[in-house]
């Protein structure tokens, strides 16, 4: 991934053997596009002064190669920066995804197309080439082999203290600079690029307003990562924005293969911690395709193998759940915000977890509370209409599994934005609103609240009675809770009358054995049985 001080590092290499070994010739080639690599080449040769380098005949790329590998051109070494793009150094087989591989292999390359640049690397016994790659498929077909490759971490807070120290013209608060670090992901090119802002506004803006901006809204941290600045080091083609370096990754994968970049688009609206696995192969279907789910993710392998390859994602200890960095979801979204497509990957995730998100009972808790990260941010806003009654579906289980795990304050909030939404769109008396409503009057039953659980299942008695009738197990449920809620709120007499109805009800319709029905049975006898003892007992009084 761009960004992380891969050419920095190589840098930092090539600095060590010049001071090492000083009779080592160090040539650095940039390898993102093939002019560039040509112009690289070009130099080399002016450098070098050699022979026929302006010849128009003359292949200049076969002639460093050439003399590269030559006893004559002594110890070398070649920093390969930026080789990211594996087609252009390999033939693509047919099927668009895959390469040749291996350097061995330079004379069929040269016969399949003298324009692959793996024809022009040199090999020799008195010469090294490192590589630097966002492109772990790329790294690994340049080198031949995983043991050859370093993969750079990120930067922990010392690091990322001493980087900024060194950036800043100024001192500056630690524990500021510590969150700022943060909320960058300790990622060096962004430090710096925060670095060199911080610099240019200096004394009007510090590390600790840069990190006030940078928190205000998605907006700002956009046009603050959006900025060209910082690092004269790096090259001169290559931008210092945050958001454009890791643009420029995202298009090189849709170009490589376009099915990873809507797997990584999707993945950009989870929380960046702990993005189950099971969940993330509607990416690949339509948003009420669910009937060919299983087939349209089979690419989903080969997809996340891109993602990783580009350390866009990583996989956790637990091997069923992955990772992202804070700020590569944040420039993804600013990036498909760009092609207009922003609305459809929000729509989708939304519909998504409406559709897998349990009924909140006590055995879907582990799959609530995996997924509870991942959807609580939407709770704060309202979607777009075509999103609403997705949004209430997934309101409605979520307060029924905050209601059961005892979070009352929570599943009465979720549970009224829920009642709003699908009366809004569905209208009081639909099935889906009524169902909502008496979830609600049942947390209120649950909290002692019996005047607020009263009124809303007299509503929800009445408006199930109308639509449904009064033989409708719903309308039964709704009868025998608030039989229950009568009889807490002292109209007992109205409660045993309610109540005799259900059983009788449920007796003719859904038989004596029913589970319900005997529910409604044992209710009734124990407050006929408590009834008979009070009565006796006053009688004996």
């Amino acid at each position: 991934m761009g960004g992380f001080g891969k050419s920095q590092a190589a840098i930092q290499f090539a600095h060590h053997i010049h001071s090492e070994s000083p009779q080592t010739s160090v040539y650095w080639v940039y390898a993102s596009s093939k002019p560039r690599f040509e112009e690289a080449y070009r130099a080399i040769a002016e450098r070098l002064q050699l022979p026929r380098r302006n010849d128009p005949d003359m292949d200049v790329l076969r002639l460093i190669r050439d003399w590269l590998q030559t006893e004559e051109a002594g110890s070398w070494l070649m920093i390969l920066d930026n080789a990211d793009d594996v087609n252009l150094f390999y033939p693509v087989h047919n099927s668009g995804t895959k390469a040749v591989t291996g350097l061995a292999n330079e004379n069929t390359i040269a016969r399949t197309d003298q324009q692959l640049l793996a024809a022009y690397l040199p090999k020799s016994r008195n010469g090294t080439i490192l590589i630097t790659s966002r492109s772990m498929d790329a790294a690994e077909r340049l080198t031949g082999s995983y043991k050859a490759i370093y993969s750079v971490p990120t930067m922990d807070d010392v690091q990322g203290l001493q980087l900024l120290q060194n950036k800043l013209d100024g001192d500056f608060d630690g524990n500021a600079a510590t969150d700022l670090l943060r909320a960058l992901d300790r990622i060096p090119l962004a430090i710096t690029q925060a670095a060199a802002y911080i610099n240019r506004r200096a004394p009007r803006v510090s590390v600790k307003t840069y990190l006030d901006t940078f928190q205000e809204s998605d907006k700002k941290k956009g046009s603050l990562l959006n900025k060209d600045a910082g690092d004269l080091r790096r090259d001169e083609s290559a931008s210092n924005s945050v958001v454009v370096t890791w643009q420029v990754t995202l298009e090189q994968i849709r170009r490589e293969r376009p099915s990873a970049v809507k797997l990584l688009s999707f993945m950009s609206f989870f929380n960046p911690q702990g993005i189950p696995e099971f969940i993330l192969h509607d990416y690949a279907t339509d948003l009420t395709d669910h009937a060919n789910r299983d087939a349209a993710s089979e690419n989903f392998e080969d997809d996340l193998d891109i993602l990783l390859g580009y350390s866009l994602v990583s996989v956790t200890a637990t091997g069923d759940s992955y990772d992202m960095h804070d700020l590569v979801q944040f420039c993804t979204r600013f990036w498909i915000s760009t092609t207009g497509n922003e609305g459809r990957w929000r729509q989708l995730f939304l519909h998504s977890m409406s559709t897998l998100f349990p009924d909140g009972t006590f055995e879907t808790w582990p799959t609530c509370q995996v997924l509870l990260p991942h959807i609580e941010p939407t709770f704060r806003e309202e979607p777009p209409a075509e999103g609403l009654l997705d949004w209430a579906h997934l309101l409605t289980n979520c307060a029924e599994y905050m209601s059961t795990s005892g979070k009352f304050k929570m599943a009465e909030s979720l549970n009224k934005k829920a009642v709003k939404t699908r009366t809004k769109m569905l209208g009081e008396e639909h099935p889906d609103t009524l169902t909502t409503m008496a979830n609600l009057a049942l947390l209120y039953s649950n909290q002692g609240r019996w005047k607020e659980a009263e009124e809303l299942l007299t509503g929800v008695v009445a408006m199930r009675k109308r639509t449904l009738g009064e033989e409708h197990p719903d309308t039964l449920t709704s009868m025998h809770k608030l039989a229950i809620t009568w009889k807490v709120s002292g109209r007992t007499g109205d409660a045993l009358a309610l109540m005799r109805n259900c059983v009788v009800i449920r007796k003719r319709v859904l038989g004596t054995d029913y589970p319900q029905t005997m529910l409604s049975v044992a209710c009734l006898a124990e407050w006929e049985n408590r009834g008979n003892l009070l009565l006796e007992g006053n009688k004996s009084g």
